[in-house]
């Protein structure tokens, strides 16, 4: 898997217990590892749209959701699917890139981009990341802290030579940093623009009372990805629940793009998947 892909679900951003792989039966429980603040993907409140679908695909498997709680940090998967902890292990983790190589991935069940965040009405009119209006404005990123780890927007803005006017915010959340902060931050004047995930723009903006434009951010030739289409993901060797997995998505997709629409998600067309 590339660093970008590491990167995007870090940011952005986890099967079952087995008798011996590949021949995994469906779990008694719907166990699932989970932020438990990562609005608007998850919350131990369950009012992400991970919580949502999570409830939707656990009907299929006559089961509730139950949650392996971890701060999606680096090591998560190895802290809640890989490892053995009192709760017990979870069975599916929600919304990894695809073809993330430290789990099984599911075919993808939506594809989004980074977006340029600003106020409709102040002249603003940005489409891309060579807009030269970018060296002028103060501009909003999340950063990890580790320059070979930072998100895409972070890379290809110190490409252009755009550094001394971004603006840092952490990924993480706490008490002094609320996941709305990077949105917050441009609907109150403090920044111009923000170029933030796309779920997680489009969830905030809609909260706010300043009309917001979400504007999709483009590769230029040589630029890092800035979309990605996302999955689900189970433990390396369960094959089996990974392919009953991805037949509850293919019954259940319109279902899913529904709760994504509602939460704000800004969608692009999946890329065709190859039959597994």
């Amino acid at each position: 898997m590339t660093r970008v892909l590491r990167v995007v679900w870090v940011f952005l951003i986890v099967p079952g217990l087995a008798a011996a792989q590949g021949t995994v039966s469906a779990p008694a429980q719907f166990r699932v590892c989970a932020d438990p603040e990562n609005l608007p993907f998850s919350n131990d409140r369950f009012e992400g749209f991970e919580n949502r679908i999570a409830d939707l695909i656990a009907k299929d498997f006559a089961a509730t959701p139950s949650y392996i709680w971890w701060g999606q940090r680096r090591g998560f998967i190895r802290n809640t699917m890989n490892a053995t902890l009192k709760e017990g292990r979870c069975d599916f983790v929600m919304g990894v890139p695809e073809k993330y190589d430290l789990v099984l991935t599911t075919r993808p069940y939506y594809r989004s981009t980074y977006v340029f965040v600003y106020p409709r009405g102040k002249g603003l009119s940005v489409g891309s990341l060579d807009d030269p209006a970018l060296k002028k404005l103060k501009i909003g990123v999340h950063l990890l802290g580790d320059d070979y780890t930072n998100p895409p927007p972070v890379h290809e803005l110190s490409k252009r030579g755009i550094v001394g006017n971004v603006v840092g915010f952490s990924t993480f959340y706490s008490a002094d940093n609320p996941a709305s902060s990077i949105v917050d931050a441009v609907a109150s004047g403090r920044i111009d623009i923000a170029i933030v995930w796309g779920p997680l723009a489009g969830y905030f903006a809609k909260r706010q009372r300043v009309d917001l434009a979400l504007v999709p951010v483009p590769s230029g030739k040589g630029d890092l990805p800035f979309a990605f289409d996302i999955s689900m993901g189970v433990k390396k060797g369960n094959d089996a629940l990974l392919k009953r997995l991805e037949k509850v998505l293919d019954q259940r997709q319109a279902e899913i793009t529904k709760i994504l629409k509602d939460y704000g998600v800004p969608l692009l067309e999946r890329k065709a998947t190859a039959k597994r």
